[in-house]
């Protein structure tokens, strides 16, 4: 006999998320803080993750989690047997389980959940979460994740720009929605003395380019004695990214002047003070660090990266600067303009802060949680 479904059961839906792991970043935390309004909501919330990260968010709320590593122990994982072994064990999970609905965050695990819930009559929401273009670099990446999404319930990304990437067909079911701010940041802006500092939030890896701001840095540290830079966040096990840029700040003769304070808790008190919040990054979807800095009030530049986040919520001059990506030269200009300047610093400040009246959490995800009701009903009308 047929299971009956959690709604049959308890009277509630339920709702699986599909994302790699809770470990801190972007796409993580939004799928926490998802769940945590779903399950306040009224619905039943299932977490299913590839696996485990040794520092995860904090899930503060009852939710079943499934580890992927665990339902495929033992299969071939070679090149071959990854993507039919990760496919099977979530066909098994959405067996057991039975979601109404599952949510699934981020590159490959959009294709595997488009890829698993076939003929299980499951609807799906994709979301995009950084520039398509690297989510599905190949070609045939490309035409998988077009077909697979052209069957989706529906598509949330993150900026036009990445809506854009895919075909009408595909835009028809999608919307773009922004990033909710962890509650932290929905705050009054701090208004005393600020320290002497430019700061850094994110991991430390290649594409944040925290290069950039370094070479920018040296290029004025000696017009400007007391400045410092600060970098907040930590490299991926074994990565070389922090020794090198460390060398980097001691060959420009910056190294006394360059902090590294790793991963922290309370990143607002950390930066509330600060005078300067820089995103260097080559490429981004919609990056939390920058919205929680703008948000914080502080001024802030940004380069203008594909797939256009930085570019959604800010506006050159007015609530802070966009910088082409890897100019070394316009972030110099604009970080003396800033420094030299504290009308200038103030007022981007005081403009930046009023996003945080449109990114606070329950607004946010209220919105995402119409957008998916929304495509769920017209998903079943559309199969029915």
């Amino acid at each position: 006999m047929q299971k009956q479904s959690m709604e049959q059961k308890t009277g509630k839906k339920k709702i699986a998320f599909l994302v790699n792991s809770l470990g801190k970043g972007g796409a993580e935390r939004v799928a926490v803080n998802l769940a945590e309004h779903f399950w306040k909501s009224g619905y039943d919330v299932l977490l299913v993750t590839s696996r485990r990260h040794p520092e995860e968010y904090e899930v503060t709320f009852p939710a079943k989690r499934r580890l992927l590593e665990e339902e495929i122990a033992g299969a071939p994982l070679g090149r071959a047997g990854k993507i039919p072994a990760r496919v099977s064990g979530l066909q098994r999970i959405w067996k057991q389980e039975r979601p109404d609905l599952v949510v699934a965050l981020i590159g490959k695990m959009n294709l595997y959940a488009m890829l698993s819930a076939r003929g299980l009559k499951i609807p799906v929401v994709l979301s995009v979460r950084s520039d398509p273009a690297r989510e599905y670099p190949s070609r045939l990446q490309k035409l998988l994740a077009e077909r697979l999404f052209r069957r989706a319930a529906g598509v949330v990304f993150q900026t036009e720009d990445a809506m854009n990437f895919f075909s009408e067909k595909v835009q028809r079911h999608s919307t773009v929605l922004p990033n909710a701010l962890d509650k932290s940041f929905v705050r009054a802006r701090y208004e005393g003395l600020r320290d002497e500092e430019i700061v850094m939030v994110g991991r430390l890896d290649a594409n944040k380019n925290h290069q950039l701001l370094l070479r920018a840095f040296a290029n004025i540290h000696e017009d400007y004695p007391a400045m410092r830079v600060v970098i907040y966040g930590g490299g991926l096990e074994g990565s070389d990214t922090e020794p090198m840029l460390r060398q980097l700040s001691e060959s420009l003769d910056i190294k006394e002047k360059v902090l590294f304070r790793g991963r922290q808790t309370d990143i607002r008190e950390k930066i509330e003070r600060a005078r300067i919040f820089v995103l260097a990054s080559d490429y981004e979807g919609m990056p939390n660090a920058l919205l929680e800095a703008m948000a914080t009030g502080l001024a802030v530049i940004s380069t203008d990266c594909p797939c256009g986040g930085p570019r959604s919520v800010i506006e050159d001059g007015k609530n802070g600067f966009l910088i082409p990506p890897g100019d070394e030269k316009a972030l110099t200009v604009a970080l003396r303009r800033i420094l030299d300047n504290p009308d200038l610093e103030e007022r981007l400040g005081r403009e930046a802060a009023k996003l945080g009246e449109q990114l606070g959490p329950e607004r946010v995800c209220g919105r995402w949680q119409e957008e998916i009701e929304n495509r769920v009903r017209e998903y079943a009308d559309r199969k029915s």
